[in-house]
């Protein structure tokens, strides 16, 4: 049976939010089987907990926020898609992470840091099995034509491959890889998707602190692009590094809908905001897709059963 996963212990993480600015300390605990990623604000009088969910995402703006059943009025908990990622890269099923403040702390700008994190506290099997969603017809989302068109698609496939294309119509990100196809079967998430840094145009800047965002933001926690170069001295990480954090984004805006997809993503010019409306379309549809388990995990999909080795 290929079983539901935890964390063996729990971790803890400081940081900041990459919007607010503000210090934030992250706790991971293990959870039951079947309880699912929970966040669980505990700066608050009364803690609040906010169980992972489609519905939940209440604001696509810059990143991906949540609040209990979508409430825009409710607690809520910002940037959450990097260590979504991270979690659906290990394949973690359920999680509590209590959090002491409105957002994720940013890190280094990637899911690297949360990767790393998970993986010191261990990875544990449960005895219950792991559920998949599985699409079983092709949905699609679009948005504009010509130049404007975006568009996010899934489609059945036995695994779960992830195509992204970008079109920033900018010198430094044109000269650098503009479509990737990342496919879980390889087992190289945290190698080849993980490390991806989030990027920000000095041009946006002002513009996004007079809204009272990016206000934790610096060339320590993602890449900074003027108007011709990538201004990072180091530079980049991946030749296709901002193609590839597109992936690492999609990978944790999908996880929230609480099972690990069986199906082939492809998207265009998407975000956070398409990527949400494409999972509440595929819900829309129940004939679209099936909850499944494996008994046998020969009959899983390769990789699956090997998403978390030990560093």
């Amino acid at each position: 049976m290929l079983q539901q996963r935890t964390l063996k212990s729990l971790t803890r993480a400081v940081g900041v939010g990459l919007h607010s600015g503000q210090r934030v300390e992250l706790t991971l605990r293990p959870a039951p089987p079947n309880t699912g990623i929970v966040f669980r604000r505990v700066d608050l009088a009364e803690p609040v907990d906010i169980p992972v969910r489609t519905e939940a995402v209440c604001d696509t703006r810059l990143a991906s926020t949540l609040s209990p059943g979508g409430d825009p009025g409710a607690p809520k908990v910002h940037t959450v898609e990097h260590l979504m990622s991270a979690c659906a890269g290990l394949g973690l099923d359920n999680l509590y992470i209590d959090i002491t403040a409105e957002e994720v702390p940013i890190l280094d700008g990637s899911a690297a840091a949360f990767v790393y994190l998970l993986q010191s506290a261990g990875i544990e099997l449960q005895k219950a099995p792991k559920r998949f969603l599985r699409v079983l017809k092709p949905i699609e989302y679009r948005e504009g034509d010509g130049a404007s068109l975006k568009w996010a698609r899934l489609e059945p496939y036995h695994g779960y491959k992830l195509t992204f294309e970008i079109d920033f119509d900018h010198p430094a990100v044109d000269q650098t890889g503009q479509r990737v196809v990342f496919d879980f079967g390889s087992g190289q998430y945290k190698r080849d998707i993980a490390r991806a840094r989030t990027f920000g145009f000095t041009k946006d800047v002002e513009m996004m602190r007079s809204r009272g965002l990016g206000l934790g933001a610096s060339m320590d926690n993602a890449i900074v692009v003027d108007d011709y170069r990538v201004l990072n001295m180091d530079g980049l990480r991946y030749d296709d590094e901002f193609v590839k954090h597109k992936i690492l984004d999609a990978i944790g805006d999908l996880y929230v809908v609480g099972y690990p997809l069986l199906a082939a993503y492809s998207a265009y010019k998407s975000g956070h905001a398409m990527n949400n409306k494409l999972l509440r379309e595929l819900l829309a549809h129940p004939e679209a897709y099936e909850i499944v388990t494996f008994e046998d995990e020969a009959k899983a999909p390769r990789g699956m059963a090997e998403l978390a080795p030990a560093w």
